[in-house]
């Protein structure tokens, strides 16, 4: 059986106060990876057949991968940029360590980088950066009308800031709270992320929040959607890069690297959700997300002694606690979070799996890393050990068929009805100041049809039967009509 370790890991963080002095994402990844060699102790990028690239937003390149190996000085037989997610460094990771167990690969490297805090305070201050041309095209386009419905779309519901309050609002209905008690609960959880990530020197804010300062809406801390303020989404205005370093146990002892250094993964599970949110069973839960969780702790075959549940907004963290049994006051965090450590886009697993590799060689045991990515879509799951496991790595780690077996019936969409209508859930959109911009209802008819509807801002009633925070208006019926450009609005009776 062919063990696969974590040998090296490397990250880095750049806050220069003169932004024509930052480093360009390439830069932040070849940082990244040489620091990973240097955690490994031995001499590693050289002898890299293989460079895994996590898709980057910030400053796009041309041949991202190959550009990357340039500035490294390296010429490897693969070198693979590859489709973004949240979840994309555990896929990524997950398919670099099959191919190292089959033998098609002997050292991977993956690696990942984003620069938006230089690139916006650049655009501010009208300073030209002195970074490579941007690509004339897009490598792996994320394509929102591709994944998104027609109805979606014109109701500008197509960005995660808007759609997981869909999930948060409903979950918290399901589960028999108020959303007083939700957002409180959300709170909390939130400031022991940031407890984390204030003692992580890798993390954008380090400093811990209180669940008041996290819960109290103010000019600093406006409403983004019901109900998250800024300081329970994700933050992507960081510089950071990180890289990991992976091998056959068998190859790193060859190479003399320290058994106590070396991290096994022992496994891991992948699901996915309907891309069009409009089509998933409910939102009150992810079948595949429990699917992948569900698979992950039978791999690991005891209780894990770490986690990082992914943190883009606290639905999914809460919605994963449940679904693994936890306690409330557990800590779900060795990196602390996409608010608090930073939302450097799609890379932050990666970043969460160098934090994971301190805690397992630092105290031993297993970790679980899970990631999501798109709107409650994409779901993966990392298994890592201080220890061999059990069994060798499966390449058979999707588990989509127990996701379907989980998964209730679809109501049937329509993008046009007159009449009464009950909410499945619902958002409500905030401008500058707190000002509402309209909220948006997602409705079903008594046909069980569902349907998307927005609410005017200066429906006062409505606006504030939905922002309630002792009694959720799920289940709340109100009646549906027509508006003179063509979209659904809803009002309570």
């Amino acid at each position: 059986m062919t063990n696969v370790v974590i040998v090296g890991i490397g990250e880095i963080k750049d806050r220069p106060d003169d932004p024509s002095l930052g480093l360009d994402p390439l830069d932040l990844m070849a940082a990244a990876a040489r620091r990973a060699e240097a955690d490994s102790g031995a001499r590693i990028l050289d002898r890299i057949d293989a460079v895994e690239v996590v898709h980057q937003i910030t400053w796009r390149y041309e041949d991202t991968a190959r550009r990357l190996c340039e500035r490294l000085g390296i010429d490897p037989a693969r070198a693979a940029y590859h489709p973004g997610g949240g979840e994309s460094p555990l896929r990524i990771m997950h398919d670099a360590a099959l191919r190292i167990a089959s033998g098609e690969t002997r050292i991977a490297l993956v690696c990942g980088g984003e620069a938006r805090s230089t690139v916006r305070k650049a655009r501010k201050a009208g300073v030209a950066l002195p970074w490579p041309a941007k690509a004339s095209a897009v490598e792996h386009p994320w394509r929102v009308e591709e994944m998104l419905s027609a109805m979606g779309r014109a109701h500008g519901i197509a960005q995660p800031t808007y759609i997981y309050p869909l999930f948060e609002n409903a979950t918290l209905h399901a589960w028999g709270m108020t959303p007083g008690e939700a957002q409180t609960e959300s709170a909390r959880l939130w400031s022991r992320y940031s407890a984390v990530a204030a003692d992580n020197p890798h993390g954008w804010l380090q400093r811990p929040f209180t669940p008041a300062e996290i819960e109290t809406v103010s000019r600093e801390n406006p409403l983004v959607a019901w109900p998250y303020p800024k300081l329970m989404v994700a933050n992507p205005s960081v510089n950071q890069g990180a890289a990991v370093l992976l091998m056959s146990e068998a190859e790193a002892r060859e190479m003399g690297i320290a058994t106590d250094a070396m991290i096994h993964i022992a496994g891991g599970a992948a699901s996915k959700e309907p891309e069009d949110y409009l089509d998933r069973d409910c939102y009150h839960s992810s079948p595949s997300q429990q699917a992948v969780l569900q698979a992950a702790a039978a791999i690991n075959g005891a209780p894990f002694d770490h986690f990082e549940l992914y943190s883009c907004f606290p639905c999914v963290p809460k919605m994963a606690r449940r679904t693994l049994g936890l306690p409330g006051g557990f800590t779900p965090t060795v990196a602390g979070g996409l608010t608090f450590f930073g939302g450097p886009f799609n890379n932050y697993m990666l970043h969460a799996t160098c934090a994971m590799v301190r805690r397992l060689r630092e105290g031993r045991g297993s970790g679980l890393l899970y990631g999501q990515g798109d709107f409650v879509t994409k779901h993966h799951a990392l298994v890592l050990s201080a220890a061999p496991g059990a069994e060798p790595l499966s390449s058979d780690y999707r588990v989509d068929g127990k996701a379907d077996a989980l998964r209730g019936p679809v109501p049937i969409v329509v993008d046009h009805h007159d009449g009464d209508a009950t909410v499945e859930s619902f958002t409500v959109i905030y401008g500058r100041e707190n000002a509402i911009d309209r909220a948006i209802a997602i409705l079903r008819t008594p046909e069980g049809y569902r349907t998307m509807a927005r609410v005017p801002a200066d429906d006062a009633v409505t606006i504030e039967r939905l922002t309630d925070p002792a009694r959720s208006p799920i289940g709340e019926r109100g009646i549906v009509t027509t508006a003179d450009d063509g979209l659904l609005e809803w009002r309570l009776s």
